[in-house]
């Protein structure tokens, strides 16, 4: 390695810790042809991210339409601290209007149904086609509802919710752990790792034991994990839990869920006996979106999308490239929001270059910091770096880059508000 990949590397590895966007693969700005066109699915971390970059740094010259059903953007990060009525839905909303005054992306407010790679159209759920030269798939994560036959009807999921995507479940459930009588049980089931968000639902458990803890100090935490330990940050979650809210969380590992009894509020596992509570709030087992299995790119065990690693192609389709949490992620490499913006502007720079006839970096990095809250104010952070690795043509961890926080702390507490604000900012401003 020579002295300024180092540098590089020492660079990127700083910026994590401090929470900096900034992306290893940016290309100085290019022209490319105005004809070219890209469609992007999906308006969150990751295909957000690339609509921007992709207009900027072509000089906005490519054209760029952004499909997304949704008026506005809602940030799954921050949102467990709405759960725990430290934060309202407004705080963790930011309109889109900016992409289409600030970078002329065009944005269509509907849903895409159909991917015709031979023909390089979609099809819209209103009837209507937009063709492509290059497509991005950012279509998140869905819920494998079929895994749980208690939860395959409408009427289940409306009890027993998941508020795994940022939006009306999110109040929902606040309103049920509202509803709930002190001394009542709060039951969080994990699912079996990969699934969005590693973290996020120890943090989960943090903001409604804190919420406990305040308004409701007989109700407890039962935190019932498929997994056979905490999947990320575990020294310092058990700690907070030791320490902040003893007696009110308890946490159960080896919980493999298999069904889901609704109307009389019971979870039942693989082995162990089944468990009751006031308050249900499963996370089903996840795939990539269904936009994407549907259309064939979801190569792995037909659950997560197979990538190039350099420019995020498709193995499936050329001229298709998918980000976010619906890929086969690399080692190590976490199904996060922050990572989904590394891996759009990853892309972005490739798409860029590719219609422009120019050279693909042959040596991007990506970096993620993930912030937890586990009480109002007081967080915790893992951070990494992730460099492409020629050889084995994936991205590999820098060693000796990232880190995790020695305790919580209220000075991360601000990083982790910044850092929010931040990457909005860099998404859709």
């Amino acid at each position: 390695m020579d002295n300024t990949r180092r540098q590089i590397l020492r660079a990127a590895g700083a910026g994590v810790a401090l929470g900096t966007l900034g992306a290893c693969a940016a290309p100085g700005r290019m022209g490319a042809p105005a004809s070219a066109q890209v469609v992007v699915i999906g308006g969150g971390y990751g295909g957000a991210t690339a609509a921007k970059y992709i207009r900027m740094w072509s000089d906005n010259k490519i054209s760029v339409v952004l499909v997304e059903p949704n008026a506005e953007f809602v940030s799954c990060p921050i949102s467990n601290l709405v759960l725990g009525g430290f934060r309202q839905m407004a705080d963790i909303t930011v309109p889109y209007d900016g992409l289409e005054k600030n970078h002329g992306v065009r944005r269509v407010r509907d849903t895409v149904t159909k991917i015709d790679t031979a023909a390089r159209k979609v099809t819209l759920a209103g009837g209507a086609t937009i063709g492509y030269d290059k497509l991005v798939v950012s279509p998140g994560i869905d819920l494998m509802y079929d895994s749980l036959p208690g939860l395959r009807s409408a009427a289940a999921q409306e009890q027993v919710l998941h508020a795994w995507k940022a939006g009306p479940q999110t109040v929902a459930l606040r309103r049920q752990l509202e509803a709930m009588p002190d001394g009542g049980v709060y039951a969080l089931a994990i699912p079996k790792a990969p699934y969005r968000c590693p973290p996020g639902p120890y943090e989960r458990a943090c903001m409604v034991a804190a919420y406990f803890k305040r308004e409701k100090p007989r109700s407890k935490v039962l935190v019932l994990d498929a997994n056979d330990d905490v999947t990320s940050k575990g020294k310092l979650f058990k700690a907070v839990w030791a320490d902040q809210y003893k007696g009110i969380v308890e946490y159960r590992p080896g919980h493999t869920l298999m069904d889901v009894d609704a109307a009389n509020k019971e979870l039942r596992f693989e082995f162990q006996d089944p468990v009751k509570a006031s308050v249900l709030n499963v996370l089903p087992p996840m795939r990539a979106g269904s936009i994407a299995v549907q259309s064939g790119l979801a190569t792995a065990n037909g659950r997560w999308c197979e990538v190039n690693f350099l420019d995020f192609e498709s193995v499936a389709a050329t001229d298709v490239h998918v980000l976010g949490d619906s890929i086969q992620p690399a080692p190590q490499m976490p199904k996060s929001g922050h990572m989904a913006n590394q891996q759009a502007k990853v892309c972005a720079a490739a798409i860029v270059a590719k219609l422009t006839g120019r050279p693909v970096d042959d040596s991007p990095v990506t970096m993620n910091t993930c912030y937890s809250f586990v009480t109002e104010t007081q967080v915790i952070h893992v951070a990494s770096v992730h460099a492409w690795n020629a050889e084995k043509k994936t991205y590999m961890p820098v060693q000796g880059a990232g880190g995790l926080s020695p305790a919580p702390s209220e000075a991360e507490g601000l990083a982790a508000n910044a850092w929010a604000r931040n990457i909005w900012a860099d998404m859709l401003a």
